[in-house]
């Protein structure tokens, strides 16, 4: 009996030193994503919230559409944080706060696309319900996205890329196969708004589907979840271009 005893007091230490060794471990991962699925590795910094988009402007909507051209030669000049601001918002910014709605529809309100920018500031995540952009990683990364994108010229020389991907299990449960036709569609909704947005604003940018869709993860910081869509790449034309 005292045998027994003693083997069932040496099983309960293993037991309880296993445990401890493994709230350890889980601990000291806290700090590093077990999986970056729907949402990308932040860098530890604020949100960096953007003007308020404005809804009225000098060219209307028929005219945006009769000069809207896909633009590759672009001339070095940053973009005006409000007119990042209109891009972003014409993409998949809030447009009813009540109801959660965006400038861009989406099957079943689900909303599967997640946007970023890349500048020459850094990499961002554009936050829809605050209007803001998380930082990814600092630093001007638009030479390695034209690495990514096939040696693309346009991609280097932009002010700015917006950059959609797709989480396509946000609309499987409701849609089943077809939700990855239908994030396929979302998308071009998406990027046409901000194709027009550009436009009505005077500046150039060309949609771009030609990358490599790995390297495009690992450069955002997102999981396999992400499906790699497009790429709009936007700049300042040459005047009288």
């Amino acid at each position: 009996m005292q045998q027994i005893v003693g083997m069932s007091r040496k099983c309960m230490r293993r037991a309880l030193l296993c445990i401890a060794s493994l709230t350890t471990v889980a601990i000291g991962c806290q700090d590093v994503p077990a999986d970056l699925g729907s949402e990308p590795a932040l860098a530890q910094a604020e949100p960096v919230t953007l003007p308020a988009p404005r809804t009225k402007g000098p060219l209307s909507l028929e005219t945006a559409i009769a000069q809207r051209r896909s633009e590759r030669d672009f001339v070095p000049g940053a973009l005006t944080p409000q007119e990042i601001a209109q891009l972003t918002w014409s993409a998949q910014g809030i447009t009813d706060k009540e109801r959660g709605l965006r400038a861009s529809p989406s099957a079943g309100g689900l909303y599967p696309l997640e946007l970023y920018v890349v500048d020459a500031k850094g990499i961002w995540h554009y936050e829809p319900a605050q209007n803001a952009l998380s930082l990814i990683k600092t630093g001007d990364h638009r030479a390695e996205l034209m690495k990514i994108g096939v040696g693309q010229a346009p991609i280097g020389a932009a002010a700015v890329n917006l950059v959609f991907t797709g989480v396509v299990e946000r609309s499987r449960p409701r849609y089943g196969d077809r939700a990855e036709r239908y994030v396929q569609i979302e998308v071009g909704h998406a990027a046409q708004n901000a194709l027009l947005q550009a436009t009505a604003m005077g500046l150039g940018a060309v949609p771009i589907a030609a990358f490599d869709d790995d390297a495009f993860r690992k450069l955002l910081r997102v999981g396999e979840e992400h499906t790699p869509l497009y790429i709009i790449s936007v700049g300042r034309m040459a005047t009288g271009a």
